[in-house]
């Protein structure tokens, strides 16, 4: 199964992502996860990246979709993957059209988690507490949600006019959540 996963940030989605994954026997792919890598070990990539994000901007579309062309190429992603946090971009999905079209592939599902964004804000400001992130303040989040709504919202049109979206309640319980995301992926 090939999947991706939308929704602002703070929705869920890496939590979800892992549910999914394991649910499926698929590698779930976090563009987040890689970049976080990178600056834990000081990449020059990392270097990059962790100005960019402690600013509240993304990473350019150019060095995401050769990350994820590098990781979907991977033998473990040969029989599905889960992406969760790319693409964000329009010109992103046309990347991504292009990588699958070239080994003959397509997008199944596109999960789109829905959320209550003052109540994403507060999730992501009590995350941030627990997990030292220095990139989770008020002001960042709230660019970052800008940034979605003006950059990524508009996939979820180009999803629903391809028949492929399926939008979920992200909010309440991870398990209550969970068992949406099964039904409605089944």
């Amino acid at each position: 199964m090939r999947l991706l996963i939308l929704g602002p940030p703070g929705a869920g989605k890496g939590t979800q992502a892992a549910r999914i994954a394991e649910h499926f026997g698929i590698p779930a792919i976090s563009t987040g996860d890689i970049f976080r890598a990178n600056i834990k070990n000081e990449t020059e990539l990392g270097l990059q990246v962790k100005s960019i994000l402690a600013s509240g901007g993304f990473v350019s579309d150019e060095v995401t979709n050769a990350i994820v062309a590098d990781r979907l190429a991977q033998d473990d992603c040969q029989a599905g993957f889960l992406l969760d946090g790319y693409p964000r971009t329009l010109p992103q999905v046309a990347a991504l059209d292009e990588l699958l079209a070239s080994t003959g592939q397509t997008l199944e599902h596109v999960l789109e988690l829905t959320v209550d964004e003052d109540a994403v804000v507060q999730r992501l400001l009590k995350r941030a507490a627990v997990e030292g992130r220095a990139d989770d303040t008020e002001d960042v989040i709230r660019e970052r949600m800008a940034i979605y709504h003006r950059e990524t919202k508009p996939l979820s049109d180009t999803f629903r006019e391809r028949g492929v979206l399926v939008e979920v309640d992200g909010m309440g319980e991870v398990d209550e959540v969970t068992q949406r995301v099964l039904a409605a992926l089944a």
